[in-house]
């Protein structure tokens, strides 16, 4: 606790990761803020379900005190996953499967969070007026060993250490590296419809309050069910890194992109199309990026980042919020270890394991990402499943 008494810690980015890294170090006594960009604690939190890995981001709530709280607000039955083919045939189904009690504290317990409710029990334990909201952030300059934070709304704020949790296009990132992402091949289109129960009964019935995996010729569909009665889905499929914007779709078009779905996704059954007929109006494309495996940098002494800022990936092995909140865990206890005498010690520290270990993670998630948009996505995992 030496090296930071007294030291003004300003975290970039309010979402999960930044949030617990916020509550470990207020635990031990850090002068913490943090600057989030969203107007309000009101602001909806889009995306679909977090599921949460025991040896990372359930190590990050047990760690942080809010255990309890957790388990009062996950979803028991959300990780359920069925896996069908393009025709929505059911081919694994473990809403079907006996005898396996899951519990917490089981490696394999994967218990689904929705990410408001996460984001809640991480806000409802900070000290009041922890987060500053509608701070955007716009740049920042080193003021005599600080640094001055500018936002986009005018106001600034100063920091003696500065911790990046603003996700995949972080400003702050390349203050520390000028090493970018590399496309990994494969873009996903986002959609939620809402109330689903109502608006796509086929689809709210085929997802039974948890996941589907849907594979067929190298694309995905994967849908997830979330608390408030939507769903979300992402289709997954392999193209230029620029066709989001050289195909002309008008991604807040609903006709157009219901005839991407159906000129691409040519051959899947009628069924998915519900997903385009009552999704919102507004799809996001997202083109999945992954830094490089081998990244490294000089390590500062009162600047880094976590999370997708740190280490972005593709989502199609469920690592990025678990990687974040560990990030989170380990960056707390190397600056509040007597191992380390100062503060750039202790982050050279933390970067070096957390880099090593998004090395690892990575060459699994790109590996994973390949299986699922190849010719043998279904059979690949379907013998991911049943190893488990």
């Amino acid at each position: 606790m030496e090296k930071i008494k007294n030291k003004r810690i300003a975290i970039v980015g309010g979402g999960p990761g930044g949030l617990t890294l916020a509550r470990l170090l207020q635990m031990n006594g850090a002068d913490v803020k943090v600057y989030e960009r969203d107007l309000n604690k009101d602001a909806r939190v889009q995306g679909a379900t977090l599921d949460l890995h025991e040896e990372s981001g359930l190590k990050a709530i047990r760690e942080a005190g809010l255990m309890e709280d957790f388990k009062i607000n996950y979803r028991p039955g959300a990780d359920k996953i069925r896996i069908t083919d393009k025709h929505a045939a059911i081919l694994y189904d473990q809403h079907d499967e006996q005898g396996h009690i899951e519990a917490f504290g089981d490696e394999y317990f994967r218990p689904e969070i929705d990410r408001g409710p996460l984001r809640k029990i991480l806000l409802d334990s900070l000290k009041t007026d922890t987060v500053v909201w509608d701070s955007h952030f716009k740049t920042m300059v080193e003021v005599e060993g600080s640094w001055k934070l500018e936002f986009q709304n005018g106001l600034s704020a100063m920091a003696d250490i500065v911790v990046a949790a603003d996700g995949a296009n972080s400003k702050i990132r390349p203050f520390i590296t000028p090493l970018k992402p590399f496309y990994s091949g494969v873009t996903i289109v986002e959609g939620a419809v809402y109330h689903a129960e109502t608006e796509a009964p086929d689809i709210f019935k085929l997802v039974n309050g948890g996941k589907v995996f849907a594979f067929g010729d190298e694309k995905s569909l994967i849908v997830s069910s979330k608390g408030d009665g939507s769903i979300t889905f992402y289709t997954g499929c392999k193209t230029s890194e620029s066709w989001y914007k050289a195909s002309k779709i008008d991604f807040s078009n609903k006709a157009q992109v219901k005839a991407w779905f159906t000129n691409e996704f040519k051959g899947w059954d009628s069924k998915w199309l519900e997903l385009f007929e009552k999704a919102e109006s507004h799809f996001i494309p997202r083109p999945q990026y992954c830094m490089p495996l081998d990244q490294s940098w000089t390590s500062l002494s009162n600047l880094t980042m976590l999370g997708d800022a740190a280490h972005l990936m593709p989502p199609y092995a469920g690592e990025g919020v678990n990687m974040a909140m560990l990030d989170a865990v380990e960056l707390c206890n190397c600056l509040l270890s007597s191992e380390f005498p100062d503060v750039q010690s202790a982050i050279a520290a933390y970067e070096r394991q957390m880099l090593l270990r998004f090395a690892d993670v990575a060459r699994i998630t790109l590996e994973q990402t390949d299986s699922l948009h190849s010719a043998n996505a279904v059979s690949n995992m379907l013998e991911l499943f049943n190893q488990l």
